[in-house]
């Protein structure tokens, strides 16, 4: 057992055995059953982390609102399945309703993210669980935490109720309030805490808030201010980014790989993690595949190349237009970072399809998906950025990195580009790229007038159903929204950084074709606004 990981999941599993809040009514008090001592701070606020686990990476999940609506990743229908309502597929035609399964779990898990931290607030700051000193970093850190849910809601939905109460009366019903009203109120909520939080790197703040974390999450507010509020704020992001570069707690890994290897708790490139241990999740929560992208990616052959406990369902990989973007010979974000070719079980041999039209045939995995309504098993280029260790259950070990410390370099990059600074962005993005070409470093270096230039990226309809010519040339910054997609693919970026570079609704791609400007913001869930009257509508559903 890794012993950061120990620590937090132990503070898990701490306030769940000693308060039982998951079968309690939220209008129940129960803390006065938890006597704390100093000791006891970590176990009091993990429970306030553990719903932000269930909505980056559970089924549903944030994770594929972020990215299976874009241009980089996709879940086609396979000759096994993955049709079920079929709402995978409307999220990447941009055919989603406010009744789709996805719009209402990422709501309704954020708001169980600040329902639990308001409880948490409640408690603390009423001395219904005394803890003395630690009183006022704690509040800090709660509400860091459930500032960064609000985001999640402010990047999604745009115009959700904010509600900093826990001890609310029966029915009551929250004012919506507006994208603008939700924004500001998330910078207060940072910046008034900031420096209440612990300013530590270390196995004691590993996952939690500190002061950079808190920095990282305004630099990401800012970058994307112009699109939340209708006001750029590069500046302001800027100086988030410095706060955290000049604090020279962080580092780029030698090899990108690092940050995604099984033990990844001690690397120096992350600043906020989502921690996973399948000896205790399966254990204390239904959590079953808490974070299984190799079950949502891998083929069912690939059960053998990797020993794993359970077969895998083969679904979600790469738009093949994506794949074409990169430099395909020396980069090792490519080489590395995708599932592709031939495959073998561990033993060395040649897999062989189980399912479908190429049932007997050898396992090939090529970058051709003909449609997002018909594949077959060697269709697309899967997930490969994790390490999938061997023998692995339906819970990969490797903690998921949210914000790391390439992201706070290349969101200053982008600022100081569209600040008309491209040579210092420049220098920037050749920093990041000199890892990955090692083999050829003359292909790291970039410059200010490349990034000037538009994307490499083939925009236009390419199924067997239809085929258009839309080219990314006309892309402004092109070349940067590239460099963005080769570091971060399966981050959950994409969807942000297609919208702040005007490409979402703009552009077609593989089966997608654009649907309306208004696709920007998800749905208000049909299933909220029955529940209450004050909500109303995005404009467009």
């Amino acid at each position: 057992m890794k012993a950061t990981k120990l620590l937090i999941i132990l503070s898990f599993l701490g306030v769940i055995s000693c308060t039982e809040l998951e079968d309690k009514s939220y209008d129940i008090i129960v803390a006065e059953q938890f006597n704390a001592s100093p000791d006891d701070i970590g176990s009091l606020i993990a429970s306030a982390y553990v719903p932000w686990r269930n909505l980056f990476n559970k089924w549903q999940s944030y994770f594929w609102a972020q990215e299976i609506c874009t241009d980089e990743l996709l879940i086609p229908k396979r000759p096994w399945g993955w049709v079920d309502d079929g709402g995978y597929r409307r999220f990447h035609y941009h055919q989603w309703t406010a009744e789709d399964a996805i719009i209402s779990e990422c709501w309704q898990r954020a708001f169980n993210g600040i329902t639990t931290t308001n409880r948490v607030i409640y408690q603390i700051e009423n001395d219904l669980i005394p803890i003395g000193d630690f009183k006022t970093s704690a509040l800090a850190e709660l509400k860091v935490l459930r500032a960064s849910y609000y985001w999640v809601l402010c990047d999604m939905y745009g115009n959700v109720p904010i509600i900093t109460t826990f001890d609310v009366p029966a029915n009551y019903l929250p004012e919506q309030n507006t994208r603008k009203e939700v924004f500001d109120f998330i910078i207060k909520e940072v910046t008034d805490n900031i420096n209440d939080l612990s300013d530590k790197n270390d196995q004691t703040t590993y996952g939690r808030m500190n002061q950079w974390v808190a920095h990282a999450l305004l630099a990401k507010l800012y970058l994307n201010a112009e699109v939340y509020t209708g006001q750029a704020m590069w500046d302001k992001c800027i100086a988030e980014c410095n706060a955290v570069i000049n604090s020279d707690e962080y580092q780029l890994e030698t090899n990108q790989k690092n940050v995604f290897v099984t033990n990844n708790e001690n690397s120096k490139e992350i600043i906020w993690a989502f921690v996973y241990d399948d000896k205790y999740l399966v254990q204390y929560w239904d959590d079953w595949n808490a974070f299984d992208h190799h079950m949502q990616t891998l083929p069912q052959e690939m059960q053998a190349t990797y020993n794993l406990v359970n077969s895998p369902w083969g679904g979600i990989c790469a738009i093949p237009q994506f794949i074409n973007t990169f430099d395909k010979e020396d980069d090792a974000r490519y080489k590395e970072n995708w599932i592709k070719g031939v495959q073998y079980s561990s033993n060395g041999e040649v897999l062989i399809v189980q399912n479908g039209a190429q049932k007997g045939q050898v396992l090939n995995l090529v970058n051709e998906v003909p449609a997002v309504d018909t594949t077959e098993a060697c269709h697309g280029l899967r997930l490969g950025k994790f390490e999938y260790a061997m023998g692995s259950t339906a819970i990969l070990n490797n903690d998921f990195p949210f914000f790391r410390y390439a992201d706070i370099l290349m969101m200053k990059a982008e600022c100081l580009l569209r600040k008309g600074q491209a040579d210092e962005a420049a220098q920037l993005v050749t920093q990041l790229r000199d890892r990955s070409f090692k083999s050829s470093p003359e292909k790291a270096i970039v410059t200010g007038s490349e990034l000037m230039q538009g994307s490499s990226y083939d925009y236009g309809r390419r199924d067997v159903h239809g085929t258009t010519e839309e080219g990314g040339t006309d892309v402004q910054y092109g070349r940067f929204l590239d460099e963005l997609g080769y570091e971060f693919f399966e981050e959950a970026h994409r969807r942000q950084d297609l919208i702040r570079f005007g490409v979402f609704t703009k552009k077609s791609w593989l089966s997608h074709e654009p649907k309306g400007d208004y696709r920007t913001l998800y749905p208000i869930p049909q299933v909220e606004i029955n529940k209450n009257s004050n909500l109303q509508q995005n404009p467009g559903y």
